[in-house]
Parts: C-alpha cells; sequence; structure tokens
C-alpha cells in the first residue's frame, strides 16, 4: 500500500474553556516550547515524510492563514465560516474541499503535543483506517473508545484487530471492551472519509453541532474501524488551564525528539 503523505488538522475551535487565552489567540497557537504546539505538530509531520497539511480553521482564522503564508506550500488552509455554531465533524467534512477524491490523510486535532511515534505508528501500519489509542491518562477529561474483536487479523503481527464500538467521556455508557482514550490522531482513507461525509451530511440536517468523533462513531456502525492500542504513549490535549499545566508540567517533555 502506497504510503499517504496528507494530514488534515482541526482547528477552528474556539477555545472558550481557556478563557482568556482562547481569546487571544486558538489553541494551536499555546506555547510550551520555542515553538507553538501546531508549529511542533507541523514539524513532526514534516519529518514523517507528509508533504501536504490541510488546516480547517475558524475562530481568528487570520492566524493560521499567516502561518500557511509562510510554510512554502506546506500548509493551506480552509475556513468553517460558521465555526461558532458548528462542531468539529462540520470541519472534518469541509476538508474535502482541498482534498482529492481518491486522498487517504491523517487526520489530527490541533489542541495536541504528541510524540512522533504516534505519527510512525500509524503510517506503517498496513491497515487503511485506523483510531490511535492510549493507555490511561488520568487527564480528567478523557474519551474513552469502547471496542469489539475483529474477524480479520492484522498481517504484521497476527494479532486480531479491534473495531470501534462507541466513544464516551463518561465510561457508565460504555460496555465493558473499553480499549482505550482516545488521542485525537487518526488515519483515514479515502473510502471512509466518503462514509463519514455522508454520515455527516445526514446528522447535519438536524443540526451542524456535530463532533468528528460522532461521526466516526455513526458511521462504524456498518463501516469496520480498526483502533489501534499503544499503552505507554504520551501526549496530552489541551482544552482548560489545568489541562495546559499537566501538558507543561508533565507531557511536554517526553514528546520532545
Amino acid at each position: 500500500m502506497e504510503r499517504l503523505t496528507t494530514a488534515v488538522i482541526l482547528a477552528a475551535g474556539m477555545g472558550t474553556r481557556l478563557l482568556d487565552l482562547g481569546k487571544e489567540a486558538p489553541k494551536g497557537f499555546l506555547r510550551l516550547g520555542e515553538k507553538t504546539i501546531i508549529e511542533e505538530s507541523l514539524d513532526k509531520l514534516k519529518g514523517s515524510c507528509i508533504r501536504k497539511v490541510i488546516l480547517v480553521t475558524g475562530h481568528l482564522s487570520e492566524m493560521y492563514d499567516e502561518l500557511a503564508a509562510a510554510s512554502g506550500g506546506f500548509v493551506v488552509t480552509t475556513k468553517n465560516e460558521v465555526f461558532a455554531t458548528s462542531g468539529s465533524g462540520y470541519s472534518f467534512c469541509l476538508a474535502k474541499t482541498l482534498l482529492a477524491p481518491v486522498e487517504d490523510f491523517l487526520l489530527l486535532e490541533s489542541d495536541i503535543i504528541y510524540e512522533k511515534r504516534a505519527i510512525s505508528v500509524l503510517l506503517d501500519d498496513p491497515q487503511s483506517d485506523i483510531i490511535l489509542l492510549s493507555g490511561k491518562t488520568s487527564s480528567g477529561d478523557e474519551v474513552y473508545v469502547e471496542t469489539r474483536d475483529g474477524l480479520t487479523t492484522c498481517e504484521t503481527s497476527g494479532q486480531v484487530l479491534r473495531y470501534l464500538v462507541a466513544m464516551a467521556k463518561n465510561k457508565t455508557l460504555l460496555g465493558p471492551g473499553i480499549e482505550g482514550e482516545l488521542v485525537g490522531i487518526s488515519k483515514i482513507s479515502a473510502k471512509l472519509y466518503a462514509a463519514c461525509c455522508e454520515t455527516g451530511r445526514r446528522l447535519f440536517e438536524k443540526s451542524l453541532k456535530v463532533e468528528y468523533e460522532v461521526i466516526l462513531t455513526e458511521t462504524a456502525k456498518t463501516y469496520p474501524i480498526p483502533c489501534r492500542l499503544v499503552p505507554d504513549l504520551a501526549w496530552a490535549e489541551i482544552d482548560d488551564e489545568n489541562h495546559l499545566s499537566r501538558a507543561r508540567n508533565t507531557v511536554y517533555q517526553k514528546t520532545i525528539d
């Protein structure tokens, strides 16, 4: 299978839980080291042979536009004009305006820090679609992922694949098959993306406030989506000041290459 070279980053969120920090700049422009976390993510992607990154922007989109303009064509942007009244699922489906019809891609959230290993695990895996999971983080805002055993076996490891069933922040809403926590980095094939966009089209008829996790979960009811657990992966999502403190003081050094 040909190695994919495109990434899509969802970056339209308003960062309201970060209070004044979220008003000053998008979450991707938080800085834990010398560069912003979006720049560090872009560096990891470029170092993994990704050649094009599509940023779906919204809140303070001009800051991402300036970043794209300085990237030498590596980054392109498309704006979710209704970012204030829509969810990440709407942004997810908007990426199709800059994707080729048969283009596979990595999907990332803009407000995460992570080891470069998270990218290589997905790119090296023979499966066309993968949702990356980690072990326990105790971050305080975890999205737990329930999976089921599949009927197929991974060619390289010989292990039975596990497939997405549901995701929730409340464990009691899930069944006994909780595999791990959602990292916010996935590998999406063109075929799966087409199915997700069709799911999104149906859901958006009722509301644009749909998160991309909901679209993936709904699509998984008819389209098997494998999950890959990396128990010791270092990563963090930054949604509020407690997340920021944990990322800065506990996780960040583990994500530096």
